[in-house]
């Protein structure tokens, strides 16, 4: 028996670290090669990872909201055979491998034996074509930059490097010298068909609502940033004590904060008559959840949102997304808000101009978390530069019942309750 040390591969250009977002085995379980392992989150999307082998688990890298870097111990696990076979190469780390590349020919010397060659020597070597099928050499490159090759159609044995390692720079300047001469590489996918698509059921009712509320709303929308650090930090520390309740994300946090503020903003939680021109303000939040589904965009609606603590929130707020996306919610399930939020998660951006689900006189839209520098208190009467998780807040409003002034204090109030999240818990 053996121990196989399993990398976390790089699952994304330019992606550092991944966060642990479910386990799918614990120590201890045999697994099948191919089995899934844990999903793990980048700031891009939700990757699932597989066992390259079949054994028992016998560690794993962390819990559930840990931050693993690529290519750092991910699983290990126990397997047949010598270690030596077993770890020589381990999935996905950045140590050079070998790749398929053309042989030299027959009797040719390497650059070593050619300095010191007399001049009778044989002729230079020269490189086979893409493709081959003669003997083949061996050169060193690491995983991702064989993939990165692979799918440009470069040869590696074509790219020059100092020591005989091809790296993405090497690839890079290989690129960028062959592109000066006409070298393009093969589109990555075959070109799709010309096709027509009719617009009908849920996509044109979708249509047709979106079409109908940018043309009778004035929109106007109004964006502020929000320092989300301790928000996160504590989201983190009540996933890991949560036991059988839901994970929490972000939404179930800003949907109690929205309702805390809102009292104070009466004119944001309404629905809009015009033809009766007649605005109706709502005492209880009714939240409508943007949910995208196969069949096009929903809303199905949290009820008396503001009379449920976060856990009941979330709950409520997976619940309805499963009925949404299986085609299951029920027609009260979708109807009745009286606000609306939209959030696109990780693919949030920087910043969104949603549009209001008509009649109701708002949309607010939660962007994606970024870290960024900012200058804080010392404690000492300066400041100083720190790393801090910041997120965007975009808010479009009805301009014909809601004021700037309105939106802003709105937006600075719940700001201010983001900002302090423990205030979350006095509701």
């Amino acid at each position: 028996m053996a121990d196989y040390i399993f990398r976390l591969p790089d699952i994304g250009e330019g992606i550092a670290e991944a966060e642990i977002v479910n386990w799918h085995v614990a120590v201890g379980d045999m697994i099948g090669e191919d089995q899934p392992l844990v999903d793990m989150m980048t700031d891009k999307a939700t990757v699932e990872i597989e066992s390259p082998v079949a054994g028992r688990i016998v560690r794993l890298a962390g819990a559930v909201g840990d931050q693993v870097s690529i290519g750092s111990e991910l699983v290990v696990i126990e397997v047949e055979g010598d270690t030596q076979e077993v770890a020589a190469e381990p999935v996905a780390t950045e140590q050079p491998v070998v790749c398929d590349a053309p042989a030299l020919p027959p009797n040719a010397s390497t650059n070593a034996e050619a300095a010191n060659a007399p001049e009778a020597s044989q002729p230079a070597p020269q490189s086979a074509p893409p493709g081959d099928s003669g003997a083949r050499a061996k050169v060193l490159a690491a995983p991702s930059v064989r993939a990165r090759a692979r799918d440009l159609g470069v040869d590696l044995s074509q790219v020059k490097t100092a020591d005989g390692r091809v790296r993405h720079g090497d690839l890079d300047s290989f690129l960028l010298y062959h592109g000066a001469q006409g070298y393009r590489a093969p589109s990555a996918g075959a070109i799709r068909p010309d096709e027509t698509v009719k617009v009908a059921g849920l996509r044109r009712r979708i249509a047709e609502k979106m079409a109908a509320s940018k043309r009778h709303i004035p929109h106007f929308t109004y964006v502020e940033e929000v320092d989300v650090t301790a928000l996160e930090a504590m989201r983190v520390e009540l996933n890991e004590g949560r036991g059988d309740r839901p994970r929490l994300t972000v939404l179930p946090f800003l949907i109690a904060a929205i309702c805390d503020t809102l009292p104070d903003h009466p004119m944001l939680n309404a629905r809009y008559d015009d033809e009766a021109g007649v605005v109706t303000r709502f005492g209880e939040v009714h939240m409508g959840i943007a949910t995208q589904t196969d069949a096009g965009l929903m809303v199905p609606v949290v009820r008396s949102a503001q009379a449920l603590n976060l856990w009941q929130l979330a709950t409520e707020i997976a619940r309805l997304a499963e009925v949404a996306r299986t085609g299951k919610a029920r027609s009260e399930e979708l109807s009745g808000s009286t606000l609306t939020i939209t959030s696109l998660g990780p693919l949030g951006g920087i910043a969104t101009t949603p549009v209001i689900n008509r009649p109701e006189v708002a949309i607010i839209g939660p962007n994606k978390i970024v870290e960024r520098p900012m200058f804080v208190p010392d404690g000492l009467g300066g400041e100083r530069i720190e790393k801090r998780k910041l997120m965007n807040i975009s808010i479009s409003c009805d301009h014909r019942v809601v004021d700037g002034w309105d939106a802003a204090s709105f937006t600075q109030a719940l700001k201010t309750l983001l900002e302090a999240p423990v205030r979350l818990f006095a509701r």
